[in-house]
Parts: structure tokens; sequence; C-alpha cells
């Protein structure tokens, strides 16, 4: 089992850029794939981006392909989610998640672990 806790989230201007983090705990990291979903207010929870266990693949929703870039360290534990040149609709609650699996899919069901969430809010 994995524990996953998310870090620098925050409220910036509309062009401005984020660097999401996401520590992993308790399991070795590199047997996961890792994804970043986001929620708003009354919405559901839909996939941002994905990456493969070892990092050389990754997948973005069309919305932020250009614009977000996933990453990740495995010797640090660690998946990232740069933002650049953020919307107002990129405001919401981003979750890291981890699957065990390795499908590195865009649905919330294929992913076990998730972590706690960091508010993201962008004004214009």
């Amino acid at each position: 089992q994995v524990q996953l806790v998310e870090s620098g989230g925050g409220s910036v201007q509309a062009g401005d850029s984020l660097r999401l983090s996401c520590a992993a705990s308790g399991s070795t990291f590199s047997r996961y794939s890792m994804g970043w979903f986001r929620q708003a207010p009354g919405k559901a929870r839909e996939f941002v981006a994905a990456i493969s266990w070892s990092g050389d693949r990754t997948y973005y929703r069309y919305s932020v392909r250009g614009r977000f870039t996933i990453s990740r360290d495995n010797a640090k534990n660690t998946v990232y989610l740069q933002m650049d040149s953020l919307k107002p609709e990129d405001t919401a609650v981003y979750y890291c998640a981890a699957d065990p699996r390795r499908l590195g899919g865009s649905a919330v069901g294929d992913y076990d672990y998730w972590g706690q969430g960091t508010q993201v809010t962008v004004s214009s």
C-alpha cells in the first residue's frame, strides 16, 4: 500500500504557473503508474494526466495538452505536475493517484490509492 501527499497548490492569476508535487511513501514507488485528477465544485472528478511507472509514457486530457507536464522522479518517490498558462477553468482540487496494475488509464476506477488533494485557484 502507498500513501500519497500532494503539495504546491495555491491562488494565482490567469497565465501564471504552478508546480504540484506528490510524495509517495509506504511502498515501492516504481511499482505504480501515477495519475493526476482534479475536481471542481459540483463536478465529477476528471482525469488530467498520467505517467507510466518508468516515466517513458505520458498522457493528458485534451484541454491541458501543451500547458501541463507530468513527470516523476523514482529516486525521490515523487510525481510532479507542472502547470503553465493557467486558466480560470483549471480551478479545482488536484489529486494524485497510484495505479498498481500499471495501466496508467484515465478512469478514476483505474487507481487504487489517492492523496488528500491540493487546491488550485486561478483568477482572471
